[in-house]
């Protein structure tokens, strides 16, 4: 994406789309992830996903594991239960923000100077 301001309001809800579809996700494997799914369109940088990531712990919606893999730690994420409800709210929040700025954009704004 061009404007990277476009989606920065709309990371938290990415991340927690991702783990409620998988699950349980490593950091390295959420940017992959993105950038698959938008044919790499979407970057998110470790600066702009571990600060989110420890955000939506701090809340209550994320729990960490922590696992050796390779014989390296790896931290893992996924959704509490309030993240799931959370997870749904906010999904219907940019589904209908989504749905507004299409409006928005679609038609010819005229503006009403009735005072």
């Amino acid at each position: 994406m061009k404007n990277s301001q476009l989606y920065k309001g709309s990371l938290n809800t990415i991340i927690m789309k991702l783990l409620e579809e998988n699950g349980r996700m490593y950091g390295y494997e959420i940017t992959q992830n993105v950038k698959a799914a938008t044919k790499g369109e979407l970057a998110i940088t470790e600066g702009a996903l571990y600060p989110a990531l420890h955000k939506l712990e701090s809340e209550g919606l994320l729990t960490v594991e922590v696992e050796k893999v390779d014989n390296r730690l790896r931290k893992y994420y996924k959704l509490t239960e309030d993240g799931h409800k959370e997870t749904a709210n906010r999904l219907s929040e940019l589904e209908e923000f989504i749905k507004t700025m299409q409006g928005l954009v679609k038609s010819k704004v005229k503006p009403d100077l009735q005072f």
